[in-house]
């Protein structure tokens, strides 16, 4: 049975800025755009609190009210994309009602955790596997990261669900000698949130000739931009500009060693832009090296060999992750639910259906 009729239920969304926000806006646009009706179930509504370490990010504290959003919107579908209050409690609430539902695995919730809190890794996974044990499929960006889950018993059922760019949005084209006029080449960049578990010092501290930009913002701004004065620091980028940081670059560097994707790397790669990278889940699986990009536990010594790479060959190897191809691929992984979700399952043939 075709699903027409989804519920997304997510604790990242506007006004957040991060990689987890765009992939989903953009799912959720293509999603729509194809005939799907979609209800995000957000923050949206609800009271929230700031995380105490990354006060952007807020969270519900009235999860619960999710429930009737939910009921009311009586989906075919219900995919469960973070771990947070709302999809904690719109598992739970599930799980218990026996409704079949998705998730995904976008954020190292356990190393984040252990980064910011007294928290031991072995709690964080046994969060992470109550809450993908029930959900039919779980779906994760690259095969290194599957195996890696497999090995902490996270998810029943793993699904590849690599991401998808812009080719249009982010291409050679939008280069230009305006974005970075008066800075010292070559110009090494990064754009990302700027936070405790993105490393963001390992390249920082780099000594190497020319310009490092940092795009972006962050909880640990302040701290590096005293630490690193010789950095420029523009900040949060958005739209036409922000194309043309990534496309007048001369590297983008990718510290991060804690990634399950790293979306702003087929950014960079789709505008013809080497990447050099530590070896990390997501970079491992999108680079090539010689190709697009370089790996090495020497963030130095990557960033050497990778802006060597030629740029026409660093364009033509984003062109299979496409945004189409992505979007699919997530709708096909999709369950059939429940005409409506006060009834219970008593159909077979109807709980397994999916499309």
């Amino acid at each position: 049975m075709t699903i027409r009729r989804l519920a997304l239920v997510t604790d990242a969304w506007h006004p957040q800025i991060n990689g987890v926000v765009h992939t989903l806006e953009r799912l959720v646009r293509h999603l729509r755009g194809s005939g799907v009706e979609v209800c995000v179930i957000s923050n949206e509504g609800h009271k929230t609190v700031g995380l105490p370490s990354y006060p952007e990010i807020r969270v519900a504290v009235d999860p619960w009210r999710a429930v009737a959003k939910l009921r009311a919107f009586n989906p075919d579908a219900v995919h469960i994309a973070t771990e947070g209050p709302l999809g904690m409690w719109v598992n739970a609430w599930m799980r218990r009602r026996g409704r079949r539902f998705t998730t995904s695995f976008h954020t190292r919730f356990p190393e984040y955790l252990s980064a910011r809190a007294p928290v031991p890794l072995w709690v964080g996974y046994a969060v992470e596997r109550w809450f993908h044990a029930a959900a039919e499929h779980t779906l994760v960006g690259t095969h290194s990261l599957i195996r890696e889950l497999q090995g902490h018993r996270v998810g029943r059922r793993l699904a590849y669900w690599p991401r998808g760019v812009d080719t249009d949005r982010f291409h050679p084209r939008h280069r230009t000698g305006e974005i970075f006029a008066d800075l010292p080449r070559p110009i090494w960049l990064y754009v990302g949130r700027i936070a405790r578990e993105k490393t963001l010092g390992d390249f920082l501290g780099l000594p190497l000739d020319g310009t490092k930009v940092v795009v972006g913002d962050g909880p640990e701004r302040a701290a590096l931009e005293e630490r690193y004065p010789d950095a420029v620091w523009r900040g949060y980028v958005r739209g036409p500009a922000l194309a043309s940081h990534f496309a007048s670059a001369d590297c983008f560097v990718f510290p991060s060693r804690t990634e399950t994707f790293g979306n702003v790397v087929l950014e960079a790669m789709a505008s013809g832009t080497p990447v050099a990278s530590v070896p990390a889940p997501g970079p491992i699986d999108l680079i090539t090296p010689g190709v697009n990009g370089a790996l090495n536990d020497d963030l130095h010594l990557a960033c050497t060999e990778a802006i060597r790479c030629d740029r026409d060959r660093v364009l033509a190897s984003a062109g299979e992750y496409t945004y189409q191809a992505s979007h699919e691929r997530f709708r096909r992984h999709l369950v059939w639910s429940q005409p409506a979700l006060e009834v219970e399952v008593t159909s077979p043939s109807l709980a397994s259906s999916q499309q």
